[in-house]
């Protein structure tokens, strides 16, 4: 959901990469569900692994509960966005947290003075 809200609002403007250390086998419905209400379509994501290339090449590493699973390399920012897991979640469950997804995503855009797309997402 967060690379869904950061590729719609940061448009060409600035890249993300979705990975995970225990990544699932699928996107989860009532995820996919929540952002098409909102107009993005994440159903062709697959979870992925991170990989060491990958997170050298980010500027902003933002993790969601990994802890030592992530590789953590001197020179790159780590913030961690503590959040509710939303498998086996309803979508009316998935809501909040996808808004509070959606909150972060913008600010961390505003931080990096990455304009956001007027569309109201």
């Amino acid at each position: 959901m967060a690379l869904g809200f950061f590729t719609a609002l940061a448009g060409d403007r600035a890249t993300a990469w979705s990975g995970g250390s225990e990544p699932g086998s699928q996107i989860n419905a009532a995820a996919i569900a929540a952002m098409t209400e909102r107009g993005i379509d994440i159903a062709g994501e697959y979870p992925k692994p991170w990989t060491d290339e990958v997170v050298r090449a980010a500027d902003v590493v933002i993790t969601m509960g990994c802890g030592d699973a992530c590789p953590v390399f001197p020179s790159t920012r780590y913030e961690n966005w503590d959040l509710d897991d939303p498998a086996g979640l309803d979508v009316a469950d998935v809501r909040p947290i996808r808004d509070e997804l959606e909150r972060r995503v913008r600010a961390l855009l505003d931080q990096l003075d990455v304009p956001a797309t007027g569309q109201s997402v």
